[in-house]
């Protein structure tokens, strides 16, 4: 179906990455009907990576962080909401509800709702100093708590950004404390080896960890936090604390629609969701992946900047797959790390150097049967090339079986292990 032929409006719940991106693909499809994006927040649609990496450290302004310039709705067309939400969806009538009260008919609609921050029913979590973190006043409120240093920071959760979080805080001359379930930290999505790889660089730069560990409670003077008290009884000096537990998918409108919600909204490879005329994309997304056969739900802004792409030329009823490989990055202190491939794959088998962590400049491989699943690389050259990322995608899709010796051997060039080699 051609875009021009599409009737009615299409409708974006969700106005993040996503949600934009998609905004952006429909009109650079040529689609010319009717988009509106809705978004609860009052910021215009922004991707997240900055907010605890350059922004969160005063080295970039938030315009870097925008999905498109903000002139671009108006110039486009794209009828823009923010601080609106959507109450409700009526897959019957073809309808979203408002929470104004009114009503929006769609003809097609994509569920870009993302996630929120999981909470911990602690004792004393209402007091001032306390936060999760997800937006970006989120992010301009640490900022300012943290910029000036010398404060005692307790960060709650040892996964990738509680980490992020906690090199910032440090960076910023902050003393900082950070709590986990794991007895390593990130061990659940790389391994204990490369988990002590990024405890010890933290250690080094002034981080102290209390690991496995767990909040209790905390206790506040004059309604501010002043200390954590952890599952052993100890008392943690705190000016600041940060829950950053993980995140949960917002399936709450896909639920009360009748959609089929697991771990997310499940969608097919297209991103098409178990009620017609409404699809999914983003964090929200559990989307069969067409290299596993299964359905995979990433959070990282890859997945939404691609996941958006595919539903909107999905909508317009073109032959639109999401199969990228899944991708990520950290920055932490000096490292600079990029991973892509799948952590549920290489879980519990044990990583390929090539490099040196000493030196911190590595590539870590995960293989089953020979194949390699999942690569990171840690502050590998830039001109290298080809990439390491792109070695390692180019591995991961083309099923590639190769040895760990020659996965290992830095003597050879990555080009050396590409099938065309």
């Amino acid at each position: 179906m051609a875009a021009g032929q599409i009737a009615g409006s299409i409708v974006i719940v969700g106005a993040g990455l996503a949600g934009a991106t998609a905004a952006r693909t429909l009109r650079s499809e040529g689609y010319t009907g009717p988009v509106i994006l809705i978004g609860s927040e009052r910021h215009n649609p922004y991707i997240r990576p900055p907010l605890s990496k350059d922004y969160l450290l005063g080295r970039e302004g938030e315009d870097k962080a925008a999905v498109v310039p903000p002139g671009w709705y108006a110039e486009n067309d794209v009828d823009l909401r923010l601080g609106v939400s959507v109450t409700g969806i009526r897959p019957d009538a073809g309808t979203a509800l408002l929470n104004d009260g009114s009503s929006l008919p769609y003809q097609s609609l994509l569920l870009a709702t993302g996630a929120v921050p999981r909470t911990i029913p602690l004792p004393g979590s209402e007091l001032s100093g306390v936060t999760t973190f997800r937006t970006l006043d989120d992010s301009r409120r640490l900022r300012k708590s943290l910029e000036h240093g010398g404060k005692n920071v307790v960060m709650i959760g040892s996964g990738w950004i509680g980490m992020e979080l906690a090199a910032a805080a440090a960076t910023y001359r902050n003393n900082v404390t950070l709590l986990g379930l794991e007895d390593v930290p990130l061990a659940a999505a790389i391994g204990p080896e490369l988990g002590h790889f990024f405890r010890s660089l933290h250690e080094a730069h002034g981080v102290d960890f209390r690991l496995p560990a767990s909040a209790h409670e905390l206790t506040g003077t004059d309604g501010a936090v002043s200390a954590v008290v952890t599952d052993s009884g100890e008392v943690l000096p705190a000016d600041v604390v940060v829950i950053a537990v993980g995140v949960e998918p917002a399936v709450g409108l896909a639920h009360t629609a009748g959609l089929n919600v697991d771990n997310g909204i499940l969608t097919d490879a297209s991103l098409r969701t178990s009620v017609p005329g409404i699809f999914a994309a983003g964090d929200v997304a559990n989307a069969l992946h067409p290299f596993t056969g299964k359905h995979y739900r990433s959070e990282h802004w890859s997945n939404a900047l691609n996941g958006g792409k595919v539903a909107a030329k999905a909508m317009l009823g073109q032959d639109a797959t999401l199969s990228t490989i899944p991708y990520f990055y950290t920055d932490q202190f000096d490292v600079s790390m990029e991973y892509s491939g799948f952590p549920d794959l290489a879980a519990g088998t044990e990583p390929v150097i090539r490099g040196s962590l000493e030196r911190k400049e590595f590539i870590a491989f995960w293989q089953r049967d020979s194949r390699v699943v999942a690569g990171m690389s840690v502050n590998w050259p830039h001109q290298a090339r080809p990439g390491a990322q792109k070695v390692i995608k180019a591995l991961i899709s083309g099923r590639t079986p190769v040895s760990p010796d020659r996965l290992a051997d830095g003597s050879a060039g990555l080009d050396q292990l590409l099938p065309e080699a």
